[in-house]
């Protein structure tokens, strides 16, 4: 396949396609990462019919390159440092404890914001972990560390994007990653959608109340906001 996503909701309906194995399965939780990862997961929760919880994670960016990751860090106290670009590009400590420390207040303000009720034990379930596509991978290394800290039963990774390396990578580090396009050359995310305007966090939040009552053998519900997203 080679094109664009209209959008993220449109690239969770075709993710959401090859994750049907785990409809209706209670053993199931699905987690988006915001604020892009979530239009993609609400899709995915929809059609599984379980309910879409969020998974806090930050990148680190660079300074001066703050689209490429040195990093990530998740509520818990989880962090993952990418060593070998830290030192290919001569990061200094004390550069990287500054940017830790800014996005550990980010994330705090996050927490606040969009955790809506209880995060589900997650010991001896399938996590399903989600997100708007893979560059660098280390916001989702991050969560994946975390989430296994929990030990669940599984651990699935599922983008509609993901660079092709980094696909490889993965599916040698979690239980299953489930991908619609693993192009060789992915400079960024966005270029393969054509809508990648960003998520708000009024967006995420509605998102996320309205996923909150997926259930089994519920009705189905629209995103109110999908359309555009």
């Amino acid at each position: 396949m080679n094109f664009r996503f209209q959008n993220r909701a449109e690239a969770g309906r075709f993710l959401a396609g090859k994750l049907e194995a785990y409809a209706g399965r209670s053993e199931v939780v699905v987690f988006g990462l915001p604020r892009g990862g979530i239009p993609v997961a609400f899709e995915v929760a929809q059609r599984l019919q379980t309910p879409l919880q969020v998974f806090l994670v930050r990148k680190l960016g660079v300074p001066a390159h703050e689209e490429l990751a040195m990093g990530a860090i998740a509520s818990g106290g989880v962090c993952f440092l990418n060593q070998p670009l830290i030192k290919s590009l001569g990061i200094a400590r004390r550069t990287i404890d500054e940017v830790i420390a800014r996005e550990r207040r980010e994330l705090e303000r996050r927490e606040q914001a969009f955790l809506i009720g209880r995060t589900p034990e997650l010991r001896g379930r399938v996590v399903i972990l989600i997100d708007d596509g893979l560059a660098t991978g280390a916001t989702m290394r991050a969560a994946v560390i975390a989430a296994r800290e929990q030990q669940p039963a599984r651990i699935v990774v599922a983008v509609p994007v993901a660079a092709g390396e980094i696909y490889r990578e993965f599916q040698r580090e979690v239980d299953e990653i489930v991908c619609v396009l693993t192009p060789e050359h992915l400079e960024g995310v966005g270029q393969w959608y054509e809508d990648f305007s960003q998520t708000t966090d009024e967006e995420v939040r509605c998102l996320l109340e309205q996923g909150a009552k997926f259930r089994p053998g519920a009705p189905k519900q629209t995103a109110m906001i999908s359309e555009g997203l």
